[in-house]
Formats: structure tokens, sequence, C-alpha cells
């Protein structure tokens, strides 16, 4: 996997995926950004949540579970001293469909922790990572 970073101007940078895809991010103005974009930080946070979601949605699509919408919602908390690591996560799943069977998308969801999503295998070396869900019928 391959991904550059060139920087545009003051603080803000543009990431190059090595898949083709391009993000802004950038620095909040007390530090010379302009706020053109997601901070590096939010990036690491944001790539947790879409790794878990993914491997919550393929679970449950192989469980044949008739999943219609899904949601996570990711709050951290940073360490108050340089290096500002994550020192707690908790990932809150909004899954919605038809006759969702909460022991499979509780079960989902451990899987994703625990074995499938790189994300937060590493970022849990540095923070306590934490988990809940709720099922909406759609």
């Amino acid at each position: 996997m391959k991904a550059r970073i060139k920087w545009i101007e003051g603080v803000a940078m543009l990431g190059e995926s090595g898949s083709g895809h391009g993000v802004v991010m950038d620095g909040p103005p007390e530090l010379g950004g302009r706020n053109l974009g997601v901070r590096p930080m939010e990036m690491l946070l944001l790539g947790m949540g879409g790794c878990t979601q993914f491997d919550v949605l393929l679970i449950l699509r192989k469980g044949r579970q008739d999943v219609t919408d899904c949601v996570v919602e990711l709050e951290a908390t940073r360490a108050e001293t340089d290096p500002k690591v994550f020192t707690q996560i908790h990932a809150h799943f909004i899954v919605t469909g038809r006759d969702l069977d909460p022991k499979r998308v509780e079960q989902a969801i451990r899987l994703s922790a625990e074995k499938y999503c790189s994300a937060s295998i590493m970022l849990g070396a540095t923070a306590t990572i934490t988990h809940d869900f709720e099922i909406r019928s759609a």
C-alpha cells in the first residue's frame, strides 16, 4: 500500500491514496491552517469507523441479515500531552434492517473489533475501544 502527501500551503495538504483517491487535510487557523479539510487525526478516526463498518456489513450480509442502513458514530478522547494519541474510543453502531438478529449484530461487531478490523486493532494498542449498538426496523 502506498500514499503520497503533497503540501499545498500553510498547513494544508493533499493526501493521495495508492488507489488514486484524494483528500484535503488542514489544521485550525490558530496553527496556521484555513480549515479547508479534516485534521489528520480525524482521518485516523474516520478510517477506523470505515474499516469496522465495512467488516460489520460484510459479516451481516454473509449471515443473510437484511441490513438497509448502518451508521457508526465515534467519540474519541486524546492524551493531553504529546504525543496526543487516542486514549479512549467509543463506537456506537446504528444498524437498520428487517428482522435483524441482535445476537448476529453483536457477533459481527465483536468479530470486527477482535479479528478483522486492522485499524481498530492498531488503535487499540494505545486506546481503550468500546462498542455498543442499537437496531432499528426498516
